[in-house]
């Protein structure tokens, strides 16, 4: 890896000064422990190019990167300290909960190539889905309708409807292995 032949500069996610004033607005009503109203919040991502639908509840210290790359469907929560790190397009539907600590992150670098290319997909929830406590999602990821990401888990790949995804499935699995092997 060569940082310093590191370059971005091709990435404009919006005006600088858009970028600027969200910053500034996010520190002073998101990113803060205070409890203001969901609907002002609302009413804020809105006049920063967000999609939101009606009865949408965002809760205290979330950090959300750029409004304009966002939209969330009717009556969808987000939770204390949720990151949505939507350098590229974040779509949540309807009814959907992100737990709180959870990450949506939309970007990640090539590790590959020696000048660590910033690399982007954008994510997609579907109506119904749950993402639990201090999740990841990844760049790319589609949840389908239904699907449940459990507490602590991490997403790389797309999540199938109505089917429920955790850690805790990975290490029961790992331990009757380990036990059959004593």
């Amino acid at each position: 890896m060569r940082l310093d032949q590191y370059d971005n500069s091709w990435y404009h996610p919006g005006p600088k000064w858009k970028i600027a004033l969200w910053y500034a607005v996010s520190i002073a009503f998101f990113r803060t422990a205070i409890p203001y109203p969901s609907r002002l919040k609302v009413i804020m991502l809105r006049m920063f190019g967000a999609n939101i639908g009606q009865g949408v509840i965002i809760k205290p210290s979330v950090i959300i990167k750029y409004p304009w790359k966002l939209s969330i469907g009717d009556h969808s929560w987000i939770g204390e300290q949720v990151w949505i790190d939507n350098l590229d397009q974040v779509t949540i539907g309807n009814h959907c909960c992100i737990s709180q600590g959870a990450m949506l992150l939309c970007g990640n670098h090539d590790y590959n190539k020696p000048t660590f290319n910033l690399m982007m997909k954008p994510i997609k929830l579907e109506d119904g889905v749950w993402i639990g406590a201090k999740c990841l999602v990844g760049p790319g990821v589609t949840a389908k309708e239904g699907a449940v990401l459990q507490a602590n888990a991490h997403a790389f790949l797309s999540l199938e409807n109505d089917k429920v995804y955790g850690l805790q499935v990975l290490i029961m699995k790992g331990a009757r292995e380990i036990n059959s092997h004593l």
